[in-house]
């Protein structure tokens, strides 16, 4: 068995370093700075669909904002960043059923570092983020290729995820997911993606394992 992760949301919560680094970029700009409500609303995309989605334009200010935004929450992440309740024990659990991976569309490299702040990247046998793929979440991309780093068999591949686009991108790679209650997405959006919605990591761990 194979289950896959998300990050923000599914294990970890970094919205205080999220907002903190979209502040950043805008006031190196000095460009206003949307709400905090229109920026949480579109965590899970990567950042130059966020940076786009809550209003810039141009494609160099974007890419140029999203370097302001790296440079910064590199230097803040694992300082205002923690895991969410039950997130190391969803991990340790899952790690004695099956083969563990992340899907995320942060940037691997500060999500590894992240993993090994909290010392869980040694239970998970692949990372994949957004410089990892052409195509992200929605895309099924990002699934695919850890399962195919993986070696691992599609049909028993499960995707945890707390966001529409995690569902849609189980739904696109053809495996089975279970949707996490969070502050990113609301249930019933989460439940025309998937039939199981849990609220919380380790009860969506524990989920599975019965299923298997």
């Amino acid at each position: 068995m194979t289950i896959l992760f998300d990050l923000d949301g599914t294990l970890i919560d970094s919205t205080e370093a999220i907002l903190e680094s979209f502040h950043y970029s805008y006031d190196f700009y000095n460009i206003a700075c949307p709400s905090d409500s229109h920026i949480i609303a579109q965590i899970g995309h990567p950042l130059d669909v966020m940076y786009k989605q809550i209003g810039l334009k141009d494609k160099k200010l974007i890419n140029n904002m999203v370097d302001a935004y790296k440079e910064h929450y590199r230097e803040i992440s694992t300082e205002k960043t923690i895991l969410l309740p039950f997130a190391k024990e969803a991990v340790m659990l899952a790690s004695e059923h099956a083969t563990l991976g992340i899907v995320t569309t942060k940037t691997s490299k500060y999500s590894k570092v992240l993993m090994e702040h909290f010392r869980l990247m040694e239970y998970f046998d692949t990372l994949i983020g957004r410089e990892d793929v052409i195509n992200p979440k929605p895309n099924s991309e990002p699934i695919e290729k850890a399962i195919s780093f993986l070696n691992v068999d599609k049909s028993n591949c499960w995707m945890i995820g707390d966001t529409r686009m995690d569902m849609q991108c189980a739904i696109n790679a053809n495996v089975r997911s279970v949707g996490i209650i969070g502050e990113y997405e609301t249930t019933q959006e989460l439940q025309k993606y998937t039939n199981i919605i849990k609220p919380n990591a380790l009860e969506a761990v524990k989920k599975i394992i019965s299923l298997t």
